[in-house]
C-alpha cells in the first residue's frame, strides 16, 4: 500500500510543489489537501492518511494545533510540521503536540521525501539545524526528575538509549532482549511519563541529563 499523505499549507504554489514532488515518488500518494486550519483536523481524520504534512503558521491558526487535535483522536496519523520559520518555541510546542517531525521549508526535495517515509515508518525526525538550540533550552529548564520515580530500572536504561537515537531493534540487541519486549517497555515508559512519542522521550531524557 502506498504512503497516504495529506497537505496543509495556505500557499497554493507550495501545496502544488509538494503535491508534484510527493506524487512523483513511487509508493507515495497525496490523498487530500487544505489551505486553512479551520476544519483541517476533521478532513485529516476523515481521510486517515499515514502522514499529514502541516504548515506551522496559517492565517487562521496553526498547523501545530491541528497536529495536537489529530493526534489526540488518532495517534496512528504521523504529523510532519513544515515551516519557513527557524523558531525554537514552535519546535518545542510541536514536539509536545505529538509531531513526529519538524523540518524547515529550505529542506531539499529528496530530504523531504525521506522525512515523509521515515515518519510513516514510525520514526521521529527533527531538523538538525534547530534541534541543538532547543535541547539547550530544555536543559536549562526546570528539573523534571520526580517523574522518573515510577519507572523501573529497565525502563530508565531504555529511556537513555532512546535519547541516544537507538531504534527498538538496536536497543534489543544492546540489552539482549526481544524486540517485542523492548516495544512493550517503550510503551510503558511513555505512558508513565505522560508522553506520546519517542521524540518527546528523547527530549525529556536529554533535559534530565543536565
Amino acid at each position: 500500500m502506498p504512503i497516504r499523505v495529506f497537505l496543509l499549507d495556505d500557499h497554493e504554489l507550495v501545496r502544488r510543489g509538494l503535491r508534484d514532488l510527493l506524487a512523483g515518488e513511487r509508493g507515495i500518494a497525496v490523498i487530500g489537501e487544505a489551505d486553512r486550519a479551520d476544519g483541517a483536523d476533521q478532513a485529516i481524520l476523515a481521510m486517515r492518511p499515514n502522514v499529514a504534512v502541516l504548515d506551522a503558521r496559517l492565517p487562521d491558526g496553526s498547523g501545530i494545533e491541528v497536529c495536537r487535535q489529530v493526534r489526540s483522536q488518532d495517534p496512528a496519523i504521523a504529523c510532519l510540521i513544515l515551516t519557513s520559520f527557524d523558531d525554537e518555541d514552535a519546535l518545542f510546542t510541536a514536539i509536545m503536540a505529538g509531531a513526529a517531525g519538524y523540518v524547515l521549508k529550505q529542506i531539499r526535495g529528496t530530504a523531504l521525501v525521506d522525512a515523509v517515509r521515515r515518519v510513516a515508518a514510525g520514526q521521529s525526525l527533527l531538523d538538525p539545524t534547530v534541534t541543538p538550540r532547543v535541547l539547550c533550552r530544555l536543559r536549562q529548564d526546570s528539573d523534571q526528575g520526580g517523574r522518573l520515580a515510577g519507572l523501573t530500572d529497565q525502563e530508565r536504561r531504555i529511556l537513555v538509549l532512546i535519547a541516544e537515537g537507538l531504534t527498538n531493534r538496536q536497543i534489543a540487541t544492546r540489552m539482549f532482549l526481544a524486540e517485542k519486549t523492548v516495544k512493550n517497555y517503550v510503551s510503558s515508559l511513555l505512558s508513565k511519563l505522560g508522553l506520546e512519542s519517542r521524540t518527546q522521550a528523547a527530549v525529556f531524557a536529554t533535559r534530565l541529563g543536565n
